[in-house]
């Protein structure tokens, strides 16, 4: 018997591999792989930015409180 020079994970590219990961899921939709990141590169330096249309965004969501807006709330 013979085994084959690369396996399925090393025949796919970081890309296909991402989008593997975050479809196999039960639930997972095509828009759970959707990038949510550009990156660019300018003068030597790399800027990582959210994508403007990104689903997910860091930080809290609308609505949810923080130590820092409860800091700068009027006081009643």
């Amino acid at each position: 018997m013979s085994t084959p020079d690369q396996t399925p994970d090393e025949a796919m590219t970081s890309e296909e591999k991402r989008h593997d990961q975050l479809t196999a899921a039960p639930d997972a939709t095509e828009a759970d792989a959707a990038p949510r990141i550009e990156v660019s590169e300018h003068d030597g330096n790399t800027r990582i930015d959210i994508a403007p249309d990104a689903a997910v965004r860091p930080g809290p969501g609308p609505g949810v409180e923080t130590e820092e807006s409860t800091e700068t709330a009027p006081q009643e």
